[in-house]
């Protein structure tokens, strides 16, 4: 198992969009592979379904630690934890 902690950078937070990319990332990169999200406040939250993560309502600045099992577990940590760091600029929908 690895572990990475992760601080959010994203303006608006993890939201809709963010788990997506996230979760998609996860889905067909590392189908293999667990993924578990620790935060602050001791939930721990298996990252497989977007209300899942987007419930720990992850805003900017907020750290967590992400744990990773699998196959490939150095791969894995660091495209996944990267991602929870980026900061996305998605274009405002019309």
């Amino acid at each position: 198992m690895q572990e990475r902690i992760v601080t959010i950078h994203n303006n608006a937070g993890i939201h809709c969009r963010p788990s997506g990319v996230i979760l998609t990332a996860i889905q067909n990169e590392f189908p293999d592979h667990t993924f578990q999200l620790l935060t602050a406040d001791g939930s721990v939250t298996e990252l497989d379904s977007m209300l899942a993560l987007i419930s720990l309502a992850l805003t900017r600045g907020s750290t967590a630690r992400l744990r990773v099992e699998g196959v490939d577990e150095d791969k894995a940590i660091k495209r996944i934890g990267d991602l929870f760091e980026y900061e996305f600029d998605f274009p405002p929908r019309r």
